[in-house]
This record gives C-alpha cells, structure tokens and sequence, in this order.
C-alpha cells in the first residue's frame, strides 16, 4: 500500500517503466530539438553563428593557399631566372652556345612560370611600362635571327652584340641593340614600334622606323695597328660638308611607316619579368631594369 501511494505521488513525466511489471505507462515524449520546432526562429537565433564559423574556416584555409601559390610563384621565377645563368646568358644565346638540354630546361621552367601569371589583363596593366631587358629569345624570334646573322658574318672578336633592351611608354616601344666593333667602337640600332591592345593578352607592333646610331670609338682601347687608319678616317669625316657630316654623325635611319607589324600575346607579367609569346609560340623573356616610366595604365582595347 506505501508503495503504491508513493508511485501515485511521483509525477509520470518522471516514472520508468518497471520491465519486470506487467502494467506501463506511456511516458513523456523526449525533447523535440528547438530547430526541428522552430527552425525559422533556431535559424535567427543560431544561423549567425554558423554564419560566422564557415567565415572562419574559409579565411583559415584560404590564407594558405594564398600563401603557398605565391611561394610557388617566387621560386619559379627565381629557377627561371638561375636556369638563364646556367645557360651562359645573353651572350651564349644569340652566339649560339646554348645546347639543346639547357634551352629545352628553360623552356620548361618559362611553362611553369606562365601558369601562375599574377596578371590576368596584362596589356593594360601600368606594370607593362618601363624599361626592360632581353633575356631569352626563342629559335624564331627576329632578335635572336638578327644576333646570328651579325656573328655568322663577323666572328666574336670583331663584333660583340652585348646586350639588347626595350623601353616602353604611351604605347610606344623603343628597342635598342648595342653593338661593340673590335673592342672599341659602339654602336647603337634603335627599333622604334608602335603598340596597340587587340585584347586583355594580345597586341600588336608595327614597326615605325629603324636607326643606325653613329659610332662611338673608345680610343684607349683601339689597337695600334688600326689607330692610323682610324685617324684618316677622322680627317676624312671633318673634310665632308656640313650637311653630309651633320647627317652622318646623326646616323642613319630607315623609315618603316608600319610596313612590317607582328601579334603577340603576353603570357606572364609581373613587376619584374615579362614573358611574351609570337603566333608560332616563340617566347621572349625580358627582366626589368628601371620602373614604370608612368603610373597610368594603357588604353583599354575596344571589343
């Protein structure tokens, strides 16, 4: 009798059914989850807070990712870059000493840099601007076809083509080729072209003229034996009339008005390396040697 009144007096929400009575009873339902209640107010209470956690992760995982692409990036270049100097540089290329295992090393480390190109607009990017210089030329760029006709007609020890850069600004590209003649006289062939955007990676250069610099004669370094011959060459000069002197000693230029143009499409730009590629594919690589002459950005191409 005690024991049924104490069962009467515990409330049945909180009773359990004795599995070894033959009488039961239905207890309470569990607790139902607020969201499966409510969802619409679980999700105003509660949706912030996954809100904020998915943030979280994704800055987290993102930063990363960020960081270790752009490492990527930093040791490609710094491989193409050492790549270049195992090559023997400039002066091995346009001689042609490169052998076939150091261009074809090159090449894949070019490849490898190009897919991590940071710019994805690079022909209206200011970093396009500047003054830059040739570091590689491909087996059909006209650079590289001008280099080997001079050494094939002149050996090394006659003519030098020491280097070879291209200042760009306002649309205008002016390449220059620096020559060397027996050690002691240089000389300078200046390309002017002009540039124009055809799309977010593709331009165009037509070339507006060509300029044979008169040269300049290093006379501590002239040999002895050709120091009389340079000396009537002088005499020669200064005997001329004005008019002809004045237009030799400004050199010679042949005017071009855009008879010969190119496309060419830039494939990789940052704000130390330009790798640009010709309609066969060749690639050109160029570093920077100064800033960006001008801030502002090239014209936007029109679709």
């Amino acid at each position: 009798m005690a024991s049924v009144q104490l069962q009467a007096s515990i409330p049945a929400a909180i009773r359990t059914r004795n599995p070894y009575s033959s009488s039961s009873f239905t207890p309470s339902p569990p607790l139902v989850s607020f969201a499966a209640k409510s969802p619409e107010i679980h999700r105003k209470r509660f949706g912030w807070r996954f809100a904020c956690r998915a943030m979280v992760q994704q800055a987290v995982q993102g930063a990363p990712a960020a960081y270790a692409k752009e490492m990527e990036r930093l040791s490609a270049k710094e491989s193409l870059l050492l790549a270049f100097k195992d090559s023997g540089g400039f002066e091995a290329l346009v001689t042609g000493k490169t052998t076939e295992m150091q261009r074809i090393d090159v090449n894949e480390r070019i490849t490898g840099l190009e897919r991590l190109n940071p710019t994805p607009r690079p022909t209206t990017s200011p970093f396009l601007e500047g003054r830059w210089n040739f570091e590689w030329f491909g087996s059909g760029s006209p650079g590289l076809f001008a280099a080997r006709i001079l050494f094939e007609r002149f050996p090394s020890t006659l003519a030098n083509f020491s280097k070879m850069d291209v200042a760009i600004k306002d649309g205008y590209a002016k390449i220059t080729a620096n020559l060397k003649l027996l050690n002691s006289i240089e000389s300078k062939f200046i390309l002017s072209t002009r540039l124009s955007v055809e799309g977010p990676l593709r331009m165009k250069e037509e070339y507006v003229e060509g300029i044979l610099e008169s040269p300049t004669v290093i006379e501590e370094t002239v040999p002895e034996q050709l120091k009389g011959a340079l000396g009537q060459a002088v005499n020669t000069m200064q005997q001329m009339p004005v008019p002809i002197r004045d237009a030799i000693s400004s050199g010679l230029t042949i005017p071009l008005n855009g008879a010969f143009q190119r496309l060419f499409m830039i494939s990789y730009l940052d704000e130390e390396i330009l790798i640009i590629r010709d309609t066969a594919g060749v690639p050109e690589v160029l570093t920077r040697l100064s800033a960006p002459l001008s801030a502002e950005p090239i014209a936007e191409y029109e679709s």
